[in-house]
């Protein structure tokens, strides 16, 4: 089965904040993280891929660039997008399925926002999808605290379906690139 490693939005300044932006939730175990897997999906010879939002820092500068912190292999593959789906507008689908990928690994920002797309967009076009739990990240909303929103979404996207493919939400340090998505189906 080929996989990919799916990063969404680990740019500097949304992990970080800015002026007028407060940072994710844990940041600094949020990099970490990705850096954590990324090593696995090498060793898995799984794509890697990055998806940038346009709207971070303008879309420009170091602002816009995935974190300092995290460790972009030469090999991996960037795509940009606009909207808050990484397949709107992008070449992702394309690229994933010429690449006959059937499973997908997501880690990156905003919880609520690009990450919960992200996961259900997959599982309607056909990829079953493993969110790490522990490496994606939110800010506070008006709402709800950020480890509130981590959480709910942790608890809702675990085990979501579109009939022939689900989310499953595992840890980090768990083997995310052997699916366990065929024991439960």
């Amino acid at each position: 089965m080929k996989q990919a490693l799916l990063v969404i939005d680990a740019q500097q300044e949304l992990i970080e904040g800015n002026l007028t932006e407060q940072s994710v939730r844990h940041k600094e175990r949020l990099v970490e993280n990705i850096n954590a897997v990324l090593e696995k999906a090498l060793e898995e010879q799984a794509a890697v891929i990055f998806v940038r939002d346009l709207d971070v820092a303008n879309g420009e500068g170091p602002g816009f660039e995935v974190h300092s912190g995290i460790q972009v292999p030469t090999t991996a593959v960037t795509f940009n997008k606009k909207a808050t789906s990484s397949f709107y507008g992008t070449e992702l689908l394309p690229y994933l399925k010429d690449n006959s990928i059937e499973h997908l690994v997501i880690m990156g920002c905003k919880t609520e926002h690009c990450i919960d797309t992200a996961v259900r967009a997959a599982t309607v076009n056909g990829f079953d999808v493993t969110l790490v739990g522990d490496g994606h990240s939110t800010t506070n909303s008006k709402v709800l605290k950020a480890e509130q929103i981590i959480a709910h979404h942790n608890a809702i996207l675990h085990g979501h379906y579109n009939v022939d493919h689900f989310s499953m939400v595992r840890k980090a340090d768990e083997d995310l690139f052997v699916p366990t998505h065929n024991n439960y189906r």
